[in-house]
């Protein structure tokens, strides 16, 4: 197995390879406006994973997801031709999601954004669900009911204490 520095040079460098060759450009009136995003080596250096990703509509990006399968084979030669490697690699081209991905963020973020800003909007007219303070506090007694309390309890200390007893 190789050494994964070295397999990342490699990938570093067939990168720099096909990015050159796509900017002399192919005569496939298919290829759109293609960029190279990430180049991935097997460890064995026997397979490298193209990525790339094509600016404009989605039937530019099929029509270059089809121009470039097509340049596959031209594409490995001039990698052969410009590594110092025993053997050259396969090469196959996989479109990059990242565009997709990164618009999907931004559309997610936006929403974020609208929903504090509606929250934020909506905090002036709020109105409490239930009291205004749900908390308990202690009463207040007036003279009468501190007398009826005590009343109370007078009553409570001239019965038997059944607790003491055992009986009910």
């Amino acid at each position: 197995m190789a050494d994964p520095e070295r397999a990342r040079k490699m990938a570093d460098r067939i990168k720099v390879i096909i990015a050159k060759r796509l900017e002399r450009g192919l005569r496939d009136p298919r290829l759109g406006f293609v960029t190279i995003t990430d180049v991935k080596v097997t460890g064995d250096l026997q397979h490298a994973s193209v990525f790339y990703t094509v600016y404009g509509s989605i039937e530019e990006r099929t029509d270059s997801a089809a121009a470039l399968k097509a340049a596959t084979g031209l594409m490995r030669s001039e990698v052969g031709k410009n590594i110092t490697a025993r053997l050259t690699p396969s090469i196959e081209f996989i479109a990059d999601g990242i565009p997709e991905n990164a618009a999907l963020i931004d559309d997610l973020l936006r929403e974020a954004h609208d929903r504090d800003t509606a929250t934020e909007d909506s905090k002036g007219t709020a109105t409490y669900a239930g009291d205004a303070d749900p908390y308990k506090k202690p009463r207040d007694y007036d003279l009468e009911d501190d007398e009826a309390v005590e009343a109370d309890d007078s009553d409570d200390l001239d019965a038997p204490d059944t607790a003491s007893t055992g009986r009910h």
